[in-house]
Formats: structure tokens, sequence, C-alpha cells
């Protein structure tokens, strides 16, 4: 059938569907008829994602136009079989792709000001976006102007519409984006439970307009002004109509949505930060002077693409994800979001927790199954339950063991023909980045969980150290850290997309292990997974990482003395985003949940705040575990009641300062928040606070396995009752040394035993609670003292916290040589000094404790653990050094 046709059809049968909900009045559409059908740029406005929809059927037959579409809204089934049918030019979306995109966006509207010189119609939305509010915004996008200047000659059609501000397809509904399958499937059932004809409706009126007057010899601002006063001569109402003739009262209307916007105030944006931000912004507008209340668009004339173009330098330039262009208002909000308070105008919908979900699990305490290794035991908790589910994420759904055992039997066979003893795995935390750890465990291979926040250099050492030739990653993380700066080109023959790996299953081997998913696990249980666990490396904050091995005894050890420790139910919903590299990630995260049924629902960025507070708020999360700085960032995120589920906060890798302690408390009253400790090398917990026994400010008890000893630091000998020491610990969740380390053995012998030699110090008061004192490392020696660096920080830390910033506001470094050392204090605030050393005195501290210098810095770097990068730190300035 001829396309013509096949849109006439389409159009007459949806025109009698649409009449079922709406009244739609149409005028002026006769009078843009008689002047002929062909070269027409028609410009609606976009109030709801039905109403190309219902447009594309009112103009159908006799206009044919082409819609121009964003690409995310066509990978909807439906959505997409009408744009291909109906000759749409598909446009990037740039708050999902940002700058990478702009040019492509520049080659398709090249593309459709072809189309329309060669006499096509087009349909093209001039705002580049659905309504955000009760009236259009054009802003300083340049689409339109980019038609009328390439295509003078062009009939101009402006369309206006109203009636459907405050339906399920607009914004006004719940201010966030509509799910359009959800609220096309909404409205079906409605129909059916009206009897199909008797449902009530909703009045459209669409006014279409040639205007003489258009200003096509002007500029993008004066063009835009124009569209936007022709759109909002009668701005909409927040409407609702009932959706069944039994609701009384009739259409009726409601408050506008409130539209988000950055918290935070841009005057306490560190003076580092605003300095670059405003050369950025001078090189974009070639201007040199702005306030913070400027609009970029309306003021200084910045477009989607140039908007874009911003969030990739900031990304770029600070390390953090930004926000996205749309969000970007004024130049406060770019300079909150360069200090870390960037927000998504996105609000994607999250998928939601099935019934399924929700019903899963009782009052009843969890327990690992019997076993000596990771595969077996997961095999036996499978077999108890395969259809319970285990674990989801927004890109895969739920997911029971027995879907868990399906994938496993797809990718076993592939990854064991990999070359080499090693699998590396760089995926964020998923239900993929669980399945290919298992998948490597069951193919014989140790997975080695590739740390992607310490830049391509430790990368390469660290796959080099092992003779890793394949690392099993995703091509959106990659473009991802693309766009962060991270260059990973140099080690691209290594990597293994885990999309290709799916493109090269047949179809007839999904179904088969459908099938033997079912009926027959053999292939698993016959496998011999490796001595080895996993392979993970330290930190790297002081110096090149370390590869740890851990063996499947060390994993298991942690995992039954958490267990021990702290009661987990089978009701109880955890909230997965620490990354599997991280060793709390591997352990807590990923493992226990396979080894235990504790529903797990992952995110794979734990900086995304407002995100994470939706999952926890959607998934019924009663369990949140991440670094203080992470968990700080979504109590400060959260709307209120989006926590309300939760009863532990579990942190650890930092001090949890009083601050995040207050604000957990505040946001999460019914939350125990249990502050820990742990280190790669030891599975990693090593002691926890418990709900019976928390102590604010400490790191808890030992582990039911951990033996421990603290030994002073000269001696060597144990340490007085309640005096700081260094610790060393022992036990089966210990690891056994690192691979190919030519440096000092981690051990030491104490009492005739060998010993972890942990580098922290600690001291244990009489209730056998340890108090955390820092790491030796981050000691030096003054005057015949040991000056604790952490104990500097431990002052100065809330004395200058800003509530307005994320990440630590300051950190406490020694430079110069060993023999000389001095104390710095780097920071992002315009601190002075005398004041620092104030605070210090007034602490008690000696005058030993006193800083030789301040040093402004745009940004403290974090590690992806989310501890402060030290030597990051000190790398920089001695750079910052040389260049001097």
């Amino acid at each position: 059938m001829p396309q013509h046709a096949l849109r006439t059809l389409v159009a007459r049968i949806a025109r009698p569907l649409f009449s079922l909900r709406y009244r739609i009045e149409v005028k002026g559409l006769d009078e843009i008829r008689a002047r002929g059908g062909r070269g027409i740029l028609f410009l609606p406005s976009h109030l709801a994602l039905i109403d190309p929809a219902i447009l594309m059927a009112v103009l159908e037959p006799g206009f044919h136009p082409r819609p121009l579409a964003d690409e995310y809204q066509l990978t909807k089934p439906v959505a997409g079989w009408l744009a291909r049918h109906f000759g749409a030019i598909v446009l990037p979306n740039l708050e999902r792709r940002g700058a990478a995109a702009a040019g492509a966006t520049r080659d398709v509207l090249s593309q459709a000001v072809g189309k329309l010189r060669e006499g096509e119609n087009l349909l093209f939305y001039p705002a580049g976006r659905l309504r955000y509010r009760q009236v259009e915004e054009i802003r300083a996008a340049s689409g339109t102007e980019l038609f009328v200047k390439a295509v003078p000659d062009a009939r101009l059609v402006l369309v206006r519409q109203t009636g459907l501000w405050g339906s399920r397809f607009s914004r006004a509904w719940d201010g966030r984006l509509p799910n359009l399958a959800g609220a096309l499937a909404r409205g079906a059932v409605a129909l059916l439970l009206n009897g199909i004809f008797f449902m009530p409706r909703r009045h459209l009126l669409i006014e279409f307009e040639e205007p003489a007057d258009f200003p096509r010899t002007e500029g993008r601002m004066v063009i835009n002004r124009y569209l936007e006063q022709f759109y909002n001569v009668r701005a909409p109402q927040n409407t609702y109509v009932p959706y069944g003739f039994w609701e009384r009262g009739g259409p009726r209307e409601c408050p506008e949505p409130e539209v988000r916007g950055f918290s935070g105030d841009p005057g306490s944006v560190p003076e580092g930060t605003r300095q670059l931000v405003l050369e950025e912004l001078s090189r974009l507008t070639g201007r040199a002077d702005f306030r913070d209340d400027e609009r970029l668009a309306q003021d200084l004339g910045i477009d989607s693409l140039a908007a874009a173009e911003i969030v990739h330098w900031i990304e770029g330039e600070f390390g953090h994800p930004a926000c996205t262009p749309e969000s970007l208002v004024t130049v406060g909000d770019v300079l909150l979001a360069a200090s870390g308070k960037g927000i998504s105008a996105l609000e994607t919908p999250l998928r939601p927790a099935s019934g399924r979900w929700r019903a899963t699990g009782s009052p009843a305490r969890l327990q690992t199954a019997e076993g000596s290794t990771i595969t077996e035991v997961f095999l036996t908790q499978a077999a108890r339950g395969p259809g319970r589910v285990v674990l989801a994420d927004q890109a895969s759904g739920e997911k029971t063991f027995r879907d868990l055992i399906t994938g496993l039997l797809l990718l076993v066979p592939i990854i064991r023909e990999l070359p080499g003893r090693y699998v590396g795995v760089m995926l964020p935390a998923s239900v993929g980045a669980g399945v290919f750890y298992l998948a490597a465990l069951f193919a014989g291979k140790t997975p080695v969980m590739v740390n992607w926040t310490t830049g391509s250099r430790n990368i390469a050492h660290a796959l080099d150290l092992l003779g890793v030739e394949r690392v099993i990653t995703a091509g959106a993380l990659l473009s991802r850290l693309g766009v962060l700066g991270i260059d990973l080109s140099a080690l691209s023959g290594r990597f293994l997309l885990a999309e290709d790996l799916r493109a090269r299953m047949r179809l007839s081997d999904k179904l088969l292990a459908v099938v033997r998913a079912r009926l027959d696990w053999s292939l698993l249980r016959r496998a011999t997974p490796p001595d080895q666990a996993v392979v993970l490396f330290t930190s790297g904050s002081e110096n090149l990482p370390k590869a740890v091995p851990l063996s499947h005894a060390n994993l298991l050890t942690n995992i039954r003395d958490v267990l021990r420790a702290v009661r987990l139910n089978e009701d109880d919903a955890l909230i997965g985003m620490l990354p599997p590299f991280h060793s709390f990630g591997i352990t807590v995260t990923t493992v226990l949940p396979l080894c235990t049924g504790l529903r797990t629902v992952y995110h794979p960025n734990p900086t995304e705040a407002p995100v994470l507070a939706r999952v926890i708020n959607a998934y019924g999360v009663t369990i949140v575990v991440g670094t203080p700085t992470f968990l700080h960032g979504i109590v400060r995120a959260a709307d209120e009641g989006q926590l309300a589920s939760l009863r532990l906060a579990v942190t650890g890798a930092e001090k949890c300062s009083d601050a995040v302690y207050q604000a957990l408390r505040q946001r999460c009253p019914g939350a125990t928040i249990l502050e820990g400790y742990g280190i790669t090398e030891c599975s990693p917990i090593v002691s926890t606070n418990t709900p019976d026994c928390s102590m604010a400010g400490s790191i808890g008890k030992l582990m039911p396995s951990v033996e421990g000893a603290i030994v002073g630091i000269e001696s060597g000998a144990r340490v007085a009752a309640g005096a700081p020491g260094m610790l060393l610990v022992r036990g089966p969740s210990i690891f056994s040394g690192y691979l190919h380390h030519q440096g000092e053995s981690p051990f030491v012998t104490f009492e005739g035993r060998s010993w972890y030699r942990t580098g922290d110090l600690v001291r244990q008061d009489a209730d056998g609670v340890i108090h955390f004192e820092g790491r030796l490392k981050r000691f030096i020696k003054l005057g015949g003292e040991m000056i604790s660096l952490p104990a500097i920080e431990g002052v100065l830390l809330p004395r200058f916290a800003s509530d307005t910033v994320d990440g630590p506001p300051l950190a406490v470094e020694a430079v110069g040589s060993s023999d000389n050392p001095e104390i710095v204090v780097f920071t992002t605030q315009p601190l002075e000094r005398e004041e620092v050393n104030r605070a210090i005195r007034e602490a008690g501290l000696s005058p030993l404790h006193h800083v030789r210098r301040v040093i402004r810095v745009p940004v403290i770097p974090v590690l992806g653990t989310g501890k402060t990068d030290y030597r990051g730190l000190k790398e920089s300035h001695q750079r910052h050094l040389s260049i001097s």
C-alpha cells in the first residue's frame, strides 16, 4: 500500500477513536487549504504527548506533513511504527545525549530544510520539548529561525492548541514527563468501564493561522517572542476532565504543577568554580559580566545546543554528572550545577515495582544456604524458590532466580571460550553486573572488577598486572565515560560489549535456555569455579592500586558475619548503588542478595540522588548502603515521605559527620544508622555498629569471625585499654596476600601468629566498641610528635561545612619532603589561614597542628568509592608547582 494511502487509512481510523474521549474543534484549516497544500511549515504548541497524533489525524488527508520527532519517544512500539509510516524525521534527544548529539541535530535539521525546499510539508515544534508550565516557552530555541532563514518563501502556519493541559498525557498531571504507554493503557481501561461510548469528553480547540506579519527577517529572539505571544493568547488552565460518567462535579481546574528547579544559593559557590564558569559563559556569549539571575536563553541567547555544550563542559571540567540542558535556566543554575548540585529535567517515569516484588518475602530472618563456594550457595538458594523475585533495575526489570539461571545458561558457554584465567567486568551496579559476575565463576574464570574512576593509567596497570585479555563492559558506560573526559580508547581492543554478546545469541539458544532453566541445571551444577571468587583493587587514594584476591570462603564468611550481627528479613529490600568494583558493592549489594535472596533494586549512579530517592520510594526499600557523601546527597534530594520505608542506613568508607547523622535522623526518623569500618583486603567488613549496639561516631564492634589486636606503633606491643594504636586483624574473611606484589608484606607476626596490618589507628573502649583515629599514612612527624591529619580534618569539617555544596569542602594533606613536611588545607571555600588555625586552637589541638598554607581549589576530588582522593590532590598540587 502506498505510504500516503496508509497514512490516510490510519487517520480515518484514528479520528473516530479520538472522538471517544475528545471533542475536537478545528478553526482556520479550511482557509489554509484554500491557499494550497505544499511547502508548509506547521508550527504547533506542544501541550501533551498525544497532540502530535491528533494533529496528524487532523491534517490527513490533504497535507501529509512529515513530523520532526524526538528519538526517545520513537523507541515506544506504537509511536515508532506510526513515525516510520508517517515519514517522520528523527531528531536526536539533546537531553539524554548531550553535546555529542549537537552535530547530528544540525545534520537532521539540514535534511528537513531540504524536504521543505522540495515542497513537502513539515510539522515542527518550535519549543523542541513538551510544555513544562501553563504557558509555552520557546526560550532561545533556534530551529524556527533556521527554517525561516533557509527557506524564506516557505509558508508558515502557526497552530495553537488548548484543552489538553491537565490530561494524563501532559506534565500538568503530576509535574513529570508522562508515560505514554501507561496513559494509553489507563485510557483504554477507562473506555471499557464507560461502555466505550459514554466516557466524558475533553474539549480540544485547534486553531490554524498563517500570519502575514510573521517577523521572518528578524533574529531568533524576536521570532520566538512572536511565537510565544501567539501560543499564549489563551493560556490553558490545568483542567481535570473526569474519566468516568459516574464521577460527579464535571471538569474542574486544578493547581498548576510545581516545576523543579535548582536548590541552593549561587552566592555560596566557591570562587574558583565561579571564575571557571563565568569564563566559559564569556567564551560562549562574548560578554564579560554576568548576574546570577540572568536567563541563559532570553538574556544571553544560549540555545539548546549551546546549553548541551555547557553540560558537556561541566562534566568534563568537574568530573561529576551535571544536569540536563533543559534544567539550566539561569547563570545561577550553571554555577550550582558546576558545584555538584545539578538536576535532571527529564524525570523519566520509573518502571514501577510489581505486585510480585511487593508480595515477595516474610518477616522470617534471612539465612545463607549451606555450601563452600558462591556458585554452590547460589544454586541451593535458587532451588529453594526459583520463582522468587530477587533483583531489579530500570533497564532489565525484575528478575527471578529462574530468570538469572536462564541468563547463566546462555552466557556461561560464551565466557568459557574467552582467553585467560581472568575476565574483567566493568559494569555499574545493575542486574547485568551480578549475572556476568556469576557467569564468569560458572565458566571457571575469576572475575576482575575494573574501577573506571581511577583513569586509563590505573586501569591499564590493573589489567596488565594480571594479564586480563577481555573486559566485559557496556557501550552506554563507555559513552558516558567519554563525556566525562575518561579516555579508554587505548584499551578498546580488550573490551567486549555486553550488548554484542546478547546479539550473538540465537533465538533457538534462548528458547532452549528457557526450557533448561525449568528442567535441567546440570550445566551449572557440574561447573568448577576458580579458587578466587573475585579480584578487586585497592582504591589508589595514596598509591598505585594493588590486586586483592578474595576467596569464596572470604566472601561467604563476611556475609554470614553480617547476617549474625544484623537481622535482615525476607521482606527487606536493599538498594544497590555502589559499583561492584567497590568491596562493599561486590560483597553486600551483589553476592549477598544472590546467596540469600535479599530483594535488591539497583541504580547505576550513586551521585544521582533525586533518582535514588524515587527508586527507594517506588520499591519500598528498607535498607540503604553507601558512603556518607552519597547518603547525604539522597537525604537532601528526597521529597517528603520518599524515604519513609527505610529502617537501616548503613555507611562506611569515610567518617560519617555529625551533619550527615542529623540529616538522616531528620529525614528518616524510623531508620537506624549503622556506621562501620571495612577494608578491601578483609572482604570488606571488619567492624560495625548494630541495631542493638549503635554509638554515633564509632565504627562498632569486630565482626564475629574477626580477631583483633591493637598495638603500639613504635613498640609493637598491645596498648593499654582505651589507648590508640595500630589495628591488626586475622580470621577467615582476611585475604591471603596481594597478587604479583613486590613490595612489603601486608602481614606481620604478633604473639606467634600471622596478622593483617591494617595501617589504621583505632582505640577500643571498655565495652569493646572501636573508634577510628585515622590512617597511619595520614600521620606525619613534627617536633618529634605524630600529628594526625584526619584529626585536623575532624576539627575543620564541622566548622566550615556547607549545606549548599555537595562533596567535602576541604581536605588536609601534607606536602613537601618526609623530613620537612608542612600541613596544607585544600578547600573550595574562601578561608584564611588565620581563621583555620584559630579553629584548630579552639578545638584544643597544639600549635604543631597548625596549617602552613590554605590552597583554593575548584573541587575536592573524590574517588568512585566515595573517599577523598588525596593522591589526586597532591599530584594536582605538584603539577601546579611545576607549571609555576
